[in-house]
């Protein structure tokens, strides 16, 4: 059915070890995105572990088909680099985007401004 078979042991390994791992890494992503109780608080586990999880599982799938196709992998160092550009940019803007919305309802869970924003007037945190 599938090629996988071929894999050797020295590489099927490493394979299942990095894709184990970038699973777990991303299932406690999920988790902290349910458990968490305010929306900021939210913000931060599943950019985090996805970012984290998504690599590990691209590094298992680069080791695994240059083992097996002897191929350039292209494909996966593009997801790698659009997760890491995306995702911090994401982040940024949902977060920005939330604060302003809930400083402008005067919302009572909006974080306080730092002790810095408060001294410069210029700084909008």
């Amino acid at each position: 059915m599938t090629f996988l078979v071929d894999l050797p042991v020295w590489a099927a390994i490493p394979v299942c070890l990095l894709l184990l791992s970038g699973a777990a890494i991303t299932l406690a992503g999920a988790i902290g995105l349910v458990r968490f109780p305010s929306f900021y608080e939210r913000l931060h586990a599943p950019t985090l572990c996805t970012s984290g999880g998504v690599l590990l599982i691209a590094m298992s799938s680069m080791l695994a088909f240059a083992v097996l196709q002897n191929r350039w992998i292209v494909h996966e160092v593009l997801i790698v680099i659009f997760m890491i550009v995306t995702t911090p940019v994401t982040l940024m803007l949902l977060g920005q985007s939330a604060l302003y919305r809930d400083r402008a309802e005067k919302s009572a869970d909006v974080p306080r401004k730092t002790e810095t924003a408060k001294a410069d007037p210029g700084i909008d945190i």
